[in-house]
């Protein structure tokens, strides 16, 4: 049996990814300070409270677990915040990466599948976005997320540390089974935000300019189902473990959706009408951001399963129901 450590593991994203290698018989370690993350997320009994910053709680876990992976979300990943408070992103997303680099270092862990983000590429040059997109991340979220990846390709070749770089597009959704789903103490994401104007939670949803070069003027983005990204990142590792190359790889579905399109789809799946407002445009939003579809050459085994209407109604589900 393969012995998993999942950093972040308690997190929205983080608790797909045990759930679904809990199911695939891997043996999953937990670590997360728990600072976003929920213990009641976590499906798996190997819980470990302690933060990456924490050398000495981070040897623990792998002097007395036999690793045979890492994979590591333990990211803060408000892009907003990071503007304003951009010391603590390098200090967590950054500095702390190399404190747990260093105790796998230490215990001969060779293998690391890392959460990065489309933020790395920026304002996209073109789209669909590949791998191959000049990175140009205009926050200190994206810039801590492209260091992290250079860091690691330097690991790399210096120390034979293998990888899988998975940069996310938007990830939404929650378990068909109801048991975890996304519960973040502060929300940022269009799907949940439209669905807690239908639970009360929020009075109305902003529409962030009507007026972009877009088929009905607003913003088209890229989702792809939290349950698809957990399968990703199980074929991801399998590969690595493999012996297969280290790989950057996008994750979205290669399709986008316009805030007014997921508006609508909520509408149909809810039966109920969506309070939106007409706001102002943000700076820095780009008029479409999808990624390429090259998962199929990289990842041949990995097929998404869930449709945006699929996507929606998940997410709806819990929200209606969630649990934490």
């Amino acid at each position: 049996m393969r012995n998993i450590l999942v950093v972040g593991g308690a997190g929205y994203i983080g608790s797909h990814i045990v759930k679904d290698l809990r199911e695939q018989n891997y043996r999953v370690i937990v670590y997360d300070n728990l600072s976003e993350g929920h213990r009641e997320a976590v499906a798996s009994n190997h819980f470990f409270h302690g933060d990456i910053n924490d050398s000495n709680a981070l040897d623990n876990v792998f002097e007395n677990n036999k690793i045979d992976a890492v994979m590591h979300f333990a990211a803060y990943a408000y892009v907003g915040e990071s503007v304003v408070n951009p010391e603590k992103y390098y200090k967590n997303n950054v500095a702390a990466t190399i404190n747990l680099l260093s105790s796998m270092l230490k215990y001969n862990v060779k293998n690391i599948i890392f959460s990065s983000s489309c933020a790395t590429y920026g304002i996209p040059q073109y789209t669909p976005i590949d791998e191959n997109h000049p990175q140009n991340p205009i926050n200190p979220y994206g810039a801590s997320k492209l260091m992290v990846e250079r860091i690691i390709a330097d690991y790399h070749k210096a120390y034979g540390l293998q990888y899988m770089v998975l940069r996310y597009f938007n990830a939404a959704g929650a378990h068909p089974d109801g048991s975890i789903g996304e519960s973040h103490k502060t929300e940022t994401h269009l799907i949940p935000l439209v669905l807690k104007t239908l639970t009360g939670e929020k009075e109305s949803i902003a529409i962030f300019g009507t007026d972009y070069d877009t088929p009905d003027g607003t913003c088209v983005r890229d989702y792809i189902h939290v349950c698809d990204l957990a399968a990703a990142h199980r074929i991801s590792l399998e590969m690595l473990l493999s012996g297969n190359e280290s790989k950057y790889i996008n994750l979205g579905n290669g399709v986008g959706f316009s805030v007014k399109e997921i508006i609508s789809v909520c509408e149909k799946i809810t039966g109920m009408k969506i309070p939106a407002i007409i706001s102002e445009r943000r700076p820095g939003d780009p008029p479409f951001l999808t990624a390429s579809s090259n998962y199929k050459k990289y990842l041949p085994d990995f097929i998404p399963q869930y449709d945006i209407y699929e996507i929606i109604k998940t997410a709806w589900e819990w929200e209606k129901n969630k649990k934490f």
